[in-house]
């Protein structure tokens, strides 16, 4: 597929997605771009959100991670599975009786001032960090297939990306990225199954024949009850999955302001139950991809990728589906697929960052109707630069496989935001709020310490995701260290 090609797909693509804004962005209202004036159909904000959650880190990254871990990710994932029931269960009947716009809302509530604007700063840490990998991520896709061949350098690129979002967003929010989500999760998903079908097509076998495959078994196994010392070890994996996903769904702004947007909370909590579901099912799809594309490039002595002098497991899918000669169908939906699973999370991203500073940092709702949307709409702006900024950093540390430096990260920053929950949901002890910024501190200072040491202190154990429960029980912990007597 020819750049050209690539650039004008692209052009038609985005066509669509401002004749969405356009058609939903009419109301340019603070109620609209937060809430979606709490009109939002359940059924499309569960398939949007699969999008969102998924995004380009799963439609890339974790066919890549097969060929070094086999199909482990999937004990994660089954943990992000009983980790939803909770915050189905749990966390959204505390919203909606409550009537939030920012779920850091609860922490005023429950704690003061302090906590709210503690949890509120690590939700606006946490999402510029995942956003900026995410698109990062995308962002070296698009460079690797077309602006490298034109000689456009990578911070363009980005430029480009960021713009793109905030052009489409500006004005409908939140109300806009219900449809947008629900056009990108279906683009995305019709990529991957014709990927399958080209792909064995090309080798002259079946689907079902792949699934019986030697290669495909030995590629494929699941859980691993061997060493607890190694990050797949299924326990680790299961409940940090369990806890990342009550954190990075539950307790996150970007996720939750979606779910904010339905009818009520019976509606909240059958789009949370079905999104859950089909996220299981996404997930093992997509490793299945992943085991496919290896198994081909062996068989076609494809070798991967090479970006900047390092080897990317991250890009073999865009090359077999590129640059391999498999037809201009492939390459075609790989590319819709690739932009959809992108900006489905990114443009969510933006827009809750933007809610949530508004509203817990900027106190929106006290200021006067008319200046209300003018801070909006700055605060828009500035968030974008942010990560064009935040971006463009990651791109001269970055190394490692892009799901597992989000993860990661997601260990220490939602620590403390599960703490927090956890301790105001399970107890009713009061605690001197002006501290909780300092025990969140200390407790990511510990988790920090143990795992750059764990090998040594621990035997040669390692942690994994494991790392955010205990992060989160820390900052519990101390929470219950500065109670008031």
């Amino acid at each position: 597929m020819q750049p050209l090609h690539i650039l004008l797909l692209i052009v038609g693509y985005f066509g669509i997605l401002f004749l969405i804004s356009y058609l939903t962005g009419k109301e340019d209202s603070n109620a609209a771009f937060f809430k979606a004036n709490k009109k939002a159909p359940w059924y499309l904000v569960a398939f949007g959100m699969v999008g969102a959650a998924l995004s380009g880190v799963t439609f890339i990254s974790v066919p890549g991670l097969v060929k070094g871990s086999q199909f482990s990710y999937l004990q994660f994932v089954l943990g992000n599975f009983a980790g939803l029931l909770v915050v189905a269960f749990v966390l959204i009947p505390i919203y909606y009786k409550m009537n939030v716009t920012s779920i850091y809302e609860y922490l005023e509530e429950r704690f003061g001032k302090a906590g709210h604007k503690t949890g509120a700063a690590f939700f606006l840490l946490s999402r510029i960090i995942g956003a900026s990998f995410r698109l990062f991520l995308v962002a070296l896709a698009f460079q690797y297939l077309l602006f490298e061949n034109w000689g456009i350098p990578f911070e363009v690129t980005v430029i480009i990306s960021i713009l793109l979002i905030w052009l489409y967003t500006h004005k409908g929010g939140i109300k806009t990225i219900i449809w947008t989500d629900t056009l990108q999760t279906l683009l995305m998903l019709i990529s991957v199954c014709l990927t399958f079908y080209f792909i064995t097509d090309k080798m002259n076998i079946s689907i079902a024949d792949f699934f019986a495959s030697s290669q495909y078994l030995e590629l494929s196994q699941t859980f691993f009850f061997d060493d607890f010392k190694q990050t797949n070890y299924f326990f680790k994996s299961f409940f940090g999955g369990l806890f990342m996903s009550i954190a990075m769904i539950g307790l996150d702004q970007d996720m939750m302001q979606k779910n904010l947007a339905c009818k009520n909370q019976g509606e909240a909590k059958k789009n949370m139950l079905s999104f859950a579901t089909v996220f299981v099912i996404v997930n093992f799809v997509f490793l299945s991809l992943g085991a496919l594309l290896f198994i081909y490039a062996e068989q076609m002595g494809i070798e991967i990728p090479m970006l900047d002098g390092k080897a990317r497991t991250d890009l073999l899918f865009p090359e077999i589906a590129v640059n391999s000669g498999l037809g201009y169908g492939i390459a075609l939906f790989f590319i819709l697929g690739l932009i959809a699973a992108a900006y489905s999370s990114a443009d969510s991203a933006l827009t809750s960052l933007t809610t949530s500073y508004c509203v817990d940092f900027a106190d929106i709702k006290s200021k006067p109707q008319d200046e209300q949307k003018k801070l909006r709409k700055k605060t828009h702006v500035f968030m974008s630069i942010i990560l064009v900024i935040v971006i463009l950093i990651f791109n001269s540390v970055l190394e490692k496989s892009v799901v597992t430096g989000l993860f990661t990260v997601a260990t220490y920053t939602y620590g403390p935001l599960l703490g927090m929950f956890a301790f105001g949901i399970l107890t009713k002890t009061k605690i001197k709020d002006q501290y909780i910024w300092l025990i969140s501190i200390i407790s990511i200072a510990i988790c920090y310490t143990l795992n750059l040491h764990s090998k040594t202190l621990f035997d040669g154990y390692i942690f994994g995701f494991e790392l955010l429960f205990l992060n989160g029980l820390f900052t519990f912990i101390g929470l219950w260290l500065i109670r008031k007597k």
